[in-house]
């Protein structure tokens, strides 16, 4: 039987069109370190579950961030502390992937686990009215017709003193630990779609040394109202 391959191509992109026009609304947070990007991710959960919105196919807004670890340790079948290196952004050693593949019956390579992460955060961001935190999500969820990503930095020095307030080190210390987990970060990130690609860009980024919590969530929910996503 002769198949029509032009028609079947154009069935296939209408169709994920389709589903695309389905998923979401999705937010995403990416954030240096020291900005309050959970303060402000669970303030505008509250806030946008609060408008309930007609556009809504539900009324309630959730965001999540450390569940993402459990769901896919869920889905790989292993136990979270299996997998917590990738979420603290660190790589194993080839030696240490060669021995952990002969030594545990479950072995997930770093690679799995980072694909694995990708899926669970797509299948969270197409159930609509979430907000991610972290994990490399604006590459992820950028094909999702429907998303939004938000990118909330500070000056260093700003950052440092809370860093430095919060797990109580000098501000050396602090510097050290900033300047290495934003790389990591960056790295995550790049991981899913390469360094500078498109995928890696955010629909606006906020100072939140000159703006409150209050000021940028609500500065959000205009722009999401403007746009028309709520």
């Amino acid at each position: 039987m002769q198949v029509d391959f032009s028609r079947y191509l154009t069935e296939r992109y209408l169709e994920t069109l389709s589903k695309q026009a389905f998923e979401g609304p999705v937010i995403t947070i990416s954030r240096e370190v020291g900005c309050p990007g959970k303060k402000i991710a669970s303030k505008l959960a509250s806030r946008l579950t609060e408008l309930k919105s007609p556009k809504a196919k539900k009324m309630e807004w959730r965001w999540i961030s450390k569940e993402i670890l459990a769901e896919s340790a869920k889905v790989l079948g292993v136990d979270p502390t299996e997998i917590g290196h990738v979420f603290r952004y660190e790589k194993r050693s080839f030696m240490d992937e060669i021995l952990s593949s002969h030594s545990k019956k479950y072995y997930k390579s770093d690679r799995k686990i980072r694909n694995t992460i990708a899926k669970v955060i797509h299948n969270i961001a197409s159930e609509g009215n979430v907000i991610i935190v972290g994990r490399g999500r604006v590459a992820i969820t950028r094909d999702i017709e429907k998303s939004f990503h938000i990118h909330i930095e500070a000056p260093l020095n700003w950052r440092l003193l809370r860093i430095s307030e919060r797990y109580c080190i000098s501000m050396e210390e602090a510097k050290k630990y900033a300047i290495d987990i934003d790389k990591k970060r960056a790295e995550f990130r790049d991981y899913f779609h390469g360094k500078g690609s498109d995928y890696s860009f955010f629909d606006v980024t906020f100072n939140c040394m000159t703006l409150s919590v209050d000021d940028i969530v609500e500065s959000i929910i205009k722009i999401l109202q403007i746009r028309g996503l709520i």
